[in-house]
């Protein structure tokens, strides 16, 4: 199951890219003494245009076989087990999920609401002590 990004996210990176690549187009189409500098605003247009598909294609995270994947492009992926999470913090509308030697940060502000419902449901489903998860029914009261 893929974790989603925000529409709007995804739509910054594309139309980021494509100004780069106007603006760097139209700069080596109207200059006449070309610099190796003036392809430099269509090398981070297509750099943007790539992030866009890269994360229209693998989408923020993916969470199968009893793993969950923050998917990075340039290889800055990380994963961890499910079931070697022992804990779930929550600050400020992030999650971090901490194993006994892992560490995995999560930005709820970059997920689609429809998948964050789903994020929470798995994250809920996991079995740990009440007081390491704020997934925890609180029957006391207190929150």
């Amino acid at each position: 199951m893929k974790i989603k990004f925000k529409k709007k996210r995804l739509i910054a990176n594309l139309i980021l890219g494509i100004v780069w690549i106007g603006l760097g187009t139209f700069n080596v189409l109207e200059d006449d003494n070309l610099r190796w500098s003036d392809y430099g605003y269509l090398v981070i247009g297509i750099l943007y245009v790539g992030h866009y598909l890269y994360d229209l294609t693998n989408q923020y995270l993916t969470v199968e076989n009893g793993t969950i994947r923050k998917n990075g492009l340039y290889g800055f992926g990380k994963k961890i087990n499910l079931n070697e999470i022992n804990w779930i913090k929550k600050f400020a509308g992030d999650y971090t999920l901490k194993t006994e030697t892992k560490e995995l940060k999560i930005n709820t502000e970059l997920i689609d609401e429809n998948s964050l419902i789903e994020l929470n449901s798995i994250l809920g489903k996991l079995n740990l002590p009440s007081d390491k998860t704020p997934f925890a029914n609180r029957v006391d009261g207190s929150d």
